[in-house]
């Protein structure tokens, strides 16, 4: 078990170029399987949730090789159906596995996945997708196994935007025969992104970033060369990093759309956010402002895994915010943790909305990361603290952010990784 270590005080100023996306790799990931051919993908973050799916595409008969942030994978040998128990209790997204799977063999099995410990996020809407596609699924002994003679395209409407649901179900539909709509499909730009690298395998669909996504059923896919989208969670880490501690930083390698829904909170807060094709950067004022209401929502609403980050980087804003979760009701895990450094916040509807007064400073200590992005925001929260802080649990920030104390440390922080040697490409 690793842990952080967060000396405060110093400004986050500087350059940095933002790497691939975690939520763009691992459907893309996941969706290699339907291909027989090799693919080669660029801009590939080596964190340890696409160490966690190579290791899959690996068990199933993939092979992968890794230069930098480049992955080779061969799928041609693939010829296995069942995903290890031990790989899936490693993180939530090893579900959408199941829609390529099934696609490719038209058999799976596969258990209930773990990873951050968010909430029930239920997965009936994956389900209920594929069985539309024609699917015939039973629970064996905490084991999903899906079996279709044939899949058949048809029209499926989301109960609700799940993204991932809608990655499985493009992925199942791809070899369906017909046509599949999904309707309320989710709009996140990462869908957008597989739906590209889809297309360059010889896939037909359309409307990804849109409520209804057509996919038109094709006999098969070849591989392809293609680059993943930047991460724009962790390019809004840093813009937090560097709105908290008062100082100033430009991201390259980002796209300025897909953060608008948070560099416009950003803007309310006090900071001053310019942008250029490619760039943006962010000057804060030093003491922000508080928000009267943050809402998560899905996209374009503000995303869910911005909302720790911001939660910690208004402990410290002048006046009272809200904060409301609509997405995941174990989000909050961090609350707790913030308030050991000296955060006043109070958590009303069952623990979904925060009431955070801002105080004059943080203070640091040791604290806890429950989860990925809530491990990130106290991780914000150390850099804006007097004092040190050391953020154990290391292991979940890993999951999501390559190597993020060298980042930080670029900016100007003083933060270090205290384990001998890190695990993650072994």
């Amino acid at each position: 078990m690793g842990a952080y270590r967060v000396c405060g005080g110093k400004k986050i100023s500087g350059e940095l170029t933002i790497g691939g996306g975690k939520n763009a790799i691992l459907p893309i990931l996941a969706s290699v399987i339907l291909n027989s051919g090799v693919s080669v993908l660029h801009n590939c973050p080596r964190i340890a949730d696409t160490f966690t799916s190579i290791e899959i595409l690996e068990t199933i008969g993939c092979k992968v090789a890794m230069e930098g942030n480049t992955l080779i994978i061969d799928s041609s040998g693939a010829d296995k159906c069942e995903i290890p128990e031990k790989l899936v209790g490693k993180m939530r997204s090893s579900i959408i596995f199941m829609g390529g799977v099934l696609g490719r063999f038209r058999t799976v099995k596969i258990s209930y996945p773990g990873g951050c410990e968010l909430g029930l996020r239920p997965i009936n809407y994956h389900l209920k997708a594929l069985t539309q596609l024609g699917a015939e699924i039973t629970d064996e002994h905490g084991f999903i196994i899906a079996k279709a003679d044939k899949l058949r395209g048809t029209k499926i409407n989301l109960d609700f935007p799940s993204v991932g649901a809608t990655e499985n179900t493009m992925l199942a539909a791809v070899f369906a025969e017909g046509e599949t709509m999904i309707v309320n499909a989710a709009k996140e730009p990462e869908i957008a992104d597989l739906q590209n690298f889809l297309n360059a395998c010889g896939a037909k669909i359309k409307g990804a970033g849109t409520d209804a996504i057509t996919i038109r059923g094709v006999p098969r896919l070849h591989g392809a060369e293609y680059t993943i989208m930047p991460d724009r969670i962790a390019a809004g880490t840093f813009l937090a990093a560097a709105a908290v501690t008062g100082g100033s930083v430009t991201l390259r390698n980002v796209m300025a759309e897909h953060l608008y829904p948070i560099t416009s909170k950003l803007t309310e807060t006090g900071c001053g956010i310019q942008t250029r094709p490619g760039i943006v950067s962010l000057t804060s004022p030093g003491k922000l402002r508080a928000l009267d209401r943050l809402r998560t929502c899905p996209h374009p609403g503000f995303p869910t895994d911005m909302q720790p980050q911001m939660t910690a980087l208004l402990c410290t804003a002048n006046g009272t915010s809200i904060v409301e979760e609509t997405m995941f009701e174990s989000r909050n895990r961090h609350v707790n943790e913030l308030m050991r450094m000296g955060a006043d916040i109070i958590l009303a509807e069952s623990g979904r909305t925060a009431i955070i007064k801002g105080v004059k400073k943080l203070k640091g200590s040791t604290v806890s990361s429950k989860d990925l992005r809530g491990g990130a925001a106290l991780i914000l929260a150390g850099l804006a603290a007097e004092g040190t802080t050391t953020v154990t649990n290391s292991e979940h920030v890993e999951r999501g952010y390559e190597r993020i104390e060298h980042a930080l440390t670029q900016l100007g922080a003083d933060v270090v990784h205290l384990c001998s040697e890190s695990h993650l490409g072994e």
